[in-house]
């Protein structure tokens, strides 16, 4: 038999500004979200009646909300971002704009833009390099990411 566990605690979140890139000379505004995670993993149950210890995928998707609250997340992978650190500031480059922070405001995250869509895929990626969680019995982990409420992204990766 299996089944699927769905994790969707009040905890799963953070609070984060940043700014969506659309192309090389548009942006939107600096602006911030309460996003909120949810996971949806795929499971067998065991003989004992439980899937698998799901207290460490709660736990490191938390780390990972944990580590980016109340930060200014940039894409460390965009075409159209350049990044620096000038004076004790990161500096956001930005089709002729220089937009600075402080270091400790900031966290550089590596996607290509800072979108639900991106956030999903790099926690996903994260738990698929955690081995304590690919040991697991886990045949299916689905990531959503949401900007607030009825938009969600996700993410899935399947055992093959």
């Amino acid at each position: 038999m299996s089944t699927t566990i769905e994790l969707s605690k009040e905890y799963l979140h953070f609070a984060a500004a940043h700014f969506t890139l659309f192309s090389s000379t548009e942006r939107e505004n600096l602006h911030g979200h309460n996003f909120h995670v949810a996971a949806n993993i795929d499971s067998d149950v065991g003989e004992d009646g439980l899937a698998f210890d799901y207290n460490i995928v709660k736990r490191a998707v938390k780390a990972l909300c944990d580590s980016w609250d109340e930060k200014m997340l940039l894409p460390g992978q965009s075409p159209h971002l350049d990044i620096t650190e000038e004076d004790g500031y990161v500096i956001a480059h930005f089709n002729g704009e220089r937009i600075p922070f402080l270091p400790r405001d900031v966290l550089v995250l590596p996607v290509r833009n800072i979108t639900v869509e991106e956030m999903a895929a790099l926690i996903l990626a994260e738990l698929r390099n955690d081995t304590t969680i690919t040991s697991q019995p886990v045949s299916r982990i689905e990531i959503k990411v949401s900007s607030g409420a009825g938009q969600w992204a996700n993410s899935v990766w399947s055992k093959s």
